[in-house]
């Protein structure tokens, strides 16, 4: 029985104990792992992956750095990562090891095997030294974790000096009409694709709603300079769908 006096958070629209929410978010990425990629494609009909290169654009990976990809799931962004910086290492971290399991499966990983790291960790407390990385990136990722504040104190505390965040989340669109159709289209659709492709509707219902709970751009950019992070600067992405988060630790 949870404690009365428990802090509560959300879990898409419900809310619930703090202590539940990484125990249910382990649940809806262990349950859709194996279709992940498949699921991150049709639900955006491809367009993450531009996303995600806008991302690595903005970050510019430079040769023998050092990337922790936090909820960094099958290792997408590390792949890329390593694709541009030509040499690099990256340590993707995840709280759902059947994630880091099916990244571990891809073609890339075997080939880069000597370049990457899999970690099981929560976000909120890296097991890592501080001052350890260059580069810290969490892709759609930060709105699951139970304190996004914290998330972002840790990467602060990891980072080198001079290191580099960028988040890359959904977000809010700067536009009511638009606002609306995005929520019909995500409501109406995304939890059906769910079922038919990885049989879980239920997973896809919560990611949806999670979006909707997550601070707006502005918000958020005063998060990450409350951890710490100066020249913090956002990129909207398809309009304010997705955003990019940037900041250095200086």
């Amino acid at each position: 029985m949870s404690n009365q006096n428990e802090n509560t958070t959300h879990f898409g629209f419900t809310d619930i104990p703090e202590s539940e929410k990484a125990g249910r978010v382990q649940g809806v990425f262990g349950s859709v792992a194996s279709k992940y990629d498949i699921m991150n494609d049709v639900m955006s009909v491809g367009i993450h992956r531009v996303w995600k290169d806008a991302m690595m654009d903005w970050l510019a990976p430079r040769p023998g750095t050092k990337l922790l990809d936090v909820a960094g799931g099958t290792g997408d962004v590390s792949f890329r990562y390593l694709a541009r910086a030509g040499h690099a290492h990256a340590t993707v971290l995840d709280l759902t090891e059947p994630m880091l399991v099916e990244g571990r499966k891809r073609a890339e990983a075997s080939a880069l095997a000597d370049s990457l790291d899999w970690v099981v960790g929560d976000a909120m407390a890296l097991p890592f030294a501080a001052n350890t990385f260059d580069v810290y990136t969490i892709s759609f990722g930060i709105r699951n974790v139970t304190r996004p504040q914290e998330a972002l104190n840790e990467a602060y505390r990891v980072l080198k000096p001079g290191g580099r965040l960028m988040v890359l989340e959904f977000s809010q669109i700067p536009n009511a009409m638009m606002q609306k159709a995005y929520d019909l289209y995500s409501f109406n659709i995304i939890p059906r694709m769910g079922q038919l492709i990885a049989n879980d509707r239920d997973s896809y219902q919560y990611l949806v709603e999670s979006i909707r709970k997550f601070p707006d751009q502005d918000t958020f950019l005063g998060m990450v300079r409350k951890a710490g992070f100066e020249q913090a600067s956002y990129r909207n992405l398809s309009m304010g769908i997705a955003c990019l988060h940037s900041g250095w630790k200086i």
